[in-house]
């Protein structure tokens, strides 16, 4: 009887453990959700890491739900390399951000072609809200032994011909700024994707 009451017990941990897990993922069980980063040169659809990248991944979110991207530019473009953005508006204003997130570069994932990591300064635990999509393979940005890296936290799954696009604009020195694009490329906003 006591073998039978475990066995039983046993089965109905087994049977809800997928719901606790499930109860802290997106709507439909889904653990790593999607944006759509709307731009003037046409959509860029996204997923994020959220398993991987969990604090990045949330950090962007705020900025997201917040408004904070909407009308700000790709202010860094530079072929062959990647596409940068979040952080100035179209008049090369820098917007004000809150608390940097902790570097987690050492998550396994690489800059490869498509990727969304973090940009920072010199500091691997100054990310804010600014952006970039590798152009290219991009690994020497990767966590290495002694090295930090640049945190991956999404993947382009759709629009890739927009970076192509954008990655060729042409650029321009504005102030102390380099690789500016001429014509504003705009980030009118970046939505979760529905899930319907």
């Amino acid at each position: 009887m006591k073998t039978l009451l475990n066995l039983c017990l046993l089965l109905s941990a087994f049977l809800l453990a997928p719901l606790a897990t499930a109860a802290g993922d997106e709507p439909g069980g889904l653990p790593n959700p999607e944006v759509i980063i709307k731009t003037s040169q046409g959509d860029i659809i996204v997923r994020l890491f959220r398993d991987k990248s969990p604090a990045t991944v949330e950090n962007f979110l705020a900025y997201v739900e917040s408004g904070h991207y909407n009308g700000t530019i790709f202010h860094r473009v530079i072929p062959q390399f990647m596409i940068q953005g979040g952080g100035f508006t179209p008049q090369m204003q820098e917007k004000e951000t809150g608390d940097p997130v902790a570097n987690e570069s050492k998550n396994r994932l690489h800059n490869t072609r498509g990727t969304l990591a973090m940009a920072r300064t010199n500091d691997p635990d100054s990310a804010t809200a600014q952006f970039f999509i590798n152009h290219r393979n991009n690994l020497r940005l990767d966590w290495a032994p002694g090295r930090p890296g640049y945190t991956v936290f999404g993947e382009v799954v759709d629009g890739m011909a927009v970076v192509d696009y954008i990655a060729m604009v042409p650029t321009q020195k504005v102030g102390p700024y380099g690789d500016v694009p001429v014509e504003p490329i705009i980030i009118e906003s970046i939505e979760r994707k529905s899930l319907l």
